[in-house]
């Protein structure tokens, strides 16, 4: 049996102020030809299908598509939500949508119910969905220590096993385990959400010792804690700190022995990312960068002084630039003036107004500029004597 690992598919999200709903539905017809082609008998989602409480129209339509084209090509489908998700939503219809193969696992009273599924051989395999669990909100409800993320991952990772305990009395029962949370030892991007302050919500990676596997959510690249415990990542890079991510999913193998090989599957990104840094002319010039042209762009400027115009300088070259900083090497940024300072320092109405043009854009005035300010307060200082 063979089943795929996938999590934070984020429907909704944008990049930087692009859509992506369109990269999110060529990325499901990947994931329906991954199933078809590797004959997934199952689809692992472990949280964060959307990418808010209250998904648009479309958004709900797309993850409708996907369940309908999953389960069509022969694949069954288990969701856990996710901390982007509303658990309440994710959740409707799961008693109706169970018969047509979509096993939805939104609430603590799910924790210890698992998806049941026959391997070949005699054994059963026993899927638990364990839903984001919010500590303040469900530690009295787990009969939690504390209101903490380990202690609530701790209670519920208890009803499981004992559950896990009494089915495996009547004959072999392998056991894979869905959670969304920020085990020790993940690496993490810019896209996540904090779980909590100063790493607080790290959940110890032995708590979930003794599973035959571990499907977790919530950090966006794919990675290995241990040879059980397994990050998919996100399928799209949804922040820049993903540049150097490889995205896809992890192929899952099972016998009536137990676990068997774990096989990473890659997707290609829907667009290049690039992140580089320089200055604007420099930029501008350098062959190397040819390949960038087509990218999304992350670019960082080093000139001393902030340049004119530099976003629609830069978009001649690279038309999809979406974030441009700026890092100067020297200038007037690394005085590290405040703009108190600034104003302390002035000798008249002219400094003042410079200094706030040079404060707010990190460019001293032109020779042109001063003298269109100082233009334009001497009219105001001769209008206000008039009066």
């Amino acid at each position: 049996m063979r089943l795929l690992h996938t999590s934070d598919w984020h429907l909704g999200r944008s990049f930087h102020g692009v859509g992506t709903l369109g990269a999110q539905r060529a990325f499901i017809g990947r994931l329906e030809d991954t199933v078809r082609e590797h004959r997934i008998a199952v689809v692992l989602i472990s949280g964060d299908v959307y990418d808010r409480a209250l998904p648009g129209v479309d958004v709900v339509e797309l993850f409708d598509e996907a369940l309908a084209r999953l389960t069509a090509a022969g694949a069954q489908v288990v969701v856990s939500s996710g901390n982007h998700d509303s658990a309440t939503r994710l959740g409707f219809g799961g008693r109706i949508l169970e018969r047509g193969g979509v096993h939805l696992r939104t609430r603590l009273e799910d924790i210890d119910r698992p998806v049941l599924l026959p391997v070949e051989g005699g054994a059963d395999l026993a899927v638990y969905g364990i839903p984001y669990l919010e500590p303040r909100i469900v530690a009295a409800a787990l009969g939690a220590e504390r209101a903490s993320h380990e202690a609530v991952t701790r209670s519920a990772l208890g009803l499981v096993s004992a559950d896990l305990e009494r089915r495996r009395q009547g004959g072999p029962v392998h056991a894979v385990v869905m959670a969304h949370t920020f085990a020790s030892g993940g690496i993490s991007s810019d896209s996540e959400r904090e779980l909590a302050v100063g790493g607080l919500g790290a959940v110890p990676r032995d708590l979930f010792d003794g599973f035959d596997y571990v499907a977790l959510g919530h950090l966006h690249g794919q990675q290995t804690l241990s040879h059980t415990v397994r990050y998919s990542g996100s399928p799209l890079p949804y922040s820049f700190s993903e540049a150097r991510q490889t995205k896809g999913a992890w192929i899952v193998e099972f016998s009536a022995a137990g676990l068997g090989e774990v096989t990473a599957v890659q997707w290609p990104a829907p667009q290049a990312l690039a992140v580089f840094r320089g200055t604007l002319e420099e930029i501008l010039a350098r062959p190397s960068l040819d390949w960038a042209e087509n990218a999304y762009c992350h670019i960082t400027l080093t000139d001393a002084q902030r340049p004119a115009r530099a976003m629609d300088r830069l978009r001649t070259r690279f038309p999809e630039t979406l974030v441009l900083a700026f890092e100067p090497d020297g200038g007037i940024q690394q005085k590290r003036q405040t703009y108190s300072q600034r104003l302390s320092a002035a000798v008249d109405d002219i400094d003042v107004c410079c200094g706030f043009l040079a404060h707010v854009r990190s460019r001293e005035a032109s020779a042109e500029e001063r003298g269109l300010i100082t233009a334009a307060v001497g009219s105001v200082l001769s209008e206000a004597a008039g009066k």
